[in-house]
């Protein structure tokens, strides 16, 4: 008992003391900023929209209906013990609260180390597609090294300052990129080759042969589409991130994941469908399949010129529009990713499991700034491993910009269905399940997320040698083994801890922000 006491106490004074992140910065709209651009909507949209083609042709759209439903069933839960569990650990609190701190700890290290693989692997994607824009606009070819590791220098540098400078940011690159996608979206309705093709909206489609996913790719793999789909989404279960950093958490919490899910749901599957749209339904998975191929630059370009006629030089000012946002989009998905990630070691580091040094925060900014700098370095050794095995311009997209974000969604889907289960066992052993809208809230919707989440996981190391593009390649055939290292060294940590140290043991995931600890 002494044991768990001096844990919580060394909790407190490290929350409370010197080192903590800056309070009540964040409000709703700051907190959907810094989530929803973890998303990236315009770099869901060309990066995914080709692999969720892959799997299902024209009924792609499809695929971003079951996500969005599978997503919002699993924010039921998750909302409901974010209300209960507000700290900056996210997933790791809270499978802590659940299963207990051997569990918890795995969770931990899995979900940090998959978060950064998700930053150092969208510098890829920032690349490519800096690369691309720079040398059409200017003639100039950038080495793809050169602004993969200029892009992590810059993210090192802004998660320095204060957190609201870091929403300000993310919400201005949002704002240009929707409203880039929302000119595409309503351009092409009106605008439409073969109609508006409505059968692309039904979820049983994606099972259908004559989608033309089998016709252009040989054979369509739902596995791939799937990853195109969810990875879409992978951010917004940020929001209790960013807890200890907002006004009223345990209001904003809920808002901000339901808006983000279900908004980015309808975002995602109107886009799509208006790509279907704008190329016709035959068509669309041959567009798909030279996007991912390096024949065209991007799925959407020769649409966005030829439905928005205003040109800037030799190319719509649409078209410019994308061009542009694709790279600040997918710089500000990087950069979510790498201040997620950042919180996750800030949070260890504070509680104690691993050095304390990572939780020390700056003491003017209160910027996470020792935990960012690991990042930075950890990012810098992966995107140097990837230029190692290839650094062609098309690497950087195929390899570290697929590859890396393959095997962290491997480890979020895993670790999501691990979470609803965590919110099950939570609550039944909390004694709140006492009406039959908690059956709903906080057992049966986070039964149903947790077996469609592991059914997404299945589809997707399922179909990684296509979607990488490799067979027999070791991190392709693998892959799925990394995640499962991540969280045995986790859970061995913390049983090392409650071998020789119970404080240290006890103080896993323990914190709760103010005014939720006796919850």
């Amino acid at each position: 008992m002494e044991a768990t006491s001096a844990a919580a106490s060394d909790v407190v004074d490290a929350i409370h003391g010197e080192h903590h992140l800056a309070a009540n910065a964040l409000g709703l709209p700051q907190v959907l900023f810094c989530i929803v651009t973890g998303s990236a909507p315009i770099a869901a949209m060309l990066f995914n929209d080709p692999w969720a083609i892959y799997g299902a042709g024209s009924a792609a759209p499809a695929l971003f209906i079951w996500a969005t439903v599978i997503f919002t069933i699993f924010s039921v839960g998750y909302v409901e013990m974010a209300k209960r569990v507000t700290a900056a650990g996210g997933f790791y609190s809270f499978v802590s609260h659940g299963f207990g701190q051997v569990l918890g700890m795995g969770t931990a290290t899995t979900i940090a180390g998959c978060y950064i693989a998700f930053a150092a692997g969208v510098t890829g994607v920032t690349a490519y597609f800096a690369n691309s824009t720079i040398a059409d606009w200017t003639g100039i070819d950038v080495p793809v090294w050169a602004i993969e590791f200029g892009s992590l220098a810059l993210m090192v540098t802004l998660a320095y300052f204060h957190v609201e400078f870091t929403a300000r940011l993310l919400g201005i690159f949002l704002v240009v990129e929707l409203a880039a996608l929302l000119v595409f979206g309503v351009a092409a309705l009106f605008q439409s080759k073969a109609g508006l093709h409505p059968s692309s909206l039904n979820p049983v489609a994606i099972f259908d042969d004559t989608n033309g996913a089998k016709a252009t790719f040989g054979a369509g793999t739902l596995g791939v589409g799937f990853f195109g789909a969810f990875w879409s989404w992978i951010g917004f279960e940020m929001a209790p991130n960013y807890a200890e950093e907002s006004r009223d958490p345990k209001k904003i919490m809920g808002p901000a994941t339901f808006i983000s899910v279900i908004g980015l749901g309808v975002l995602y599957t109107f886009i799509t469908w208006m790509l279907v749209v704008a190329w016709g339904p035959d068509a669309v998975s041959k567009a798909g399949s030279d996007a991912i191929n390096g024949v065209i630059a991007n799925v959407y370009a020769p649409q966005t010129d030829r439905v928005f006629g205003l040109n800037v030089g030799s190319a719509s000012l649409l078209t410019r529009a994308f061009q542009l946002t694709i790279v600040t989009g997918s710089f500000a998905c990087q950069f979510a990713f790498f201040n997620t990630s950042t919180r996750y070691l800030f949070s260890m580091g504070r509680e104690g499991v691993l050095p304390r040094g990572l939780g020390r925060t700056h003491a003017r900014h209160h910027s996470a700034f020792v935990a960012g700098s690991v990042v930075g370095v950890l990012c810098a050794a992966i995107i140097g491993m990837f230029l190692a095995y290839d650094s062609s311009t098309l690497g950087a997209l195929t390899k570290l910009g697929t590859w890396a974000p393959m095997m962290g969604n491997i480890g979020i889907l895993a670790l999501m269905a691990l979470v609803s289960l965590a919110v099950v066992v939570y609550f039944v052993r909390d004694g709140a399940v006492t009406s039959v809208g908690a059956v709903l809230r906080v057992v049966l919707c986070p039964l149903a997320a947790s077996g469609g989440l592991v059914l997404a996981t299945y589809l997707l190391i399922d179909g990684r040698r296509t979607l990488g593009f490799a067979k027999g390649v070791f991190f392709i055939e693998y892959m799925q083994y990394f995640p499962l290292a991540m969280f045995v060294a986790g859970a061995s940590l913390a049983f090392y801890y409650r071998l020789t140290d119970r404080s240290r043991y006890a103080g896993i995931g323990r914190y709760l922000h103010e005014g939720t600890a006796g919850a």
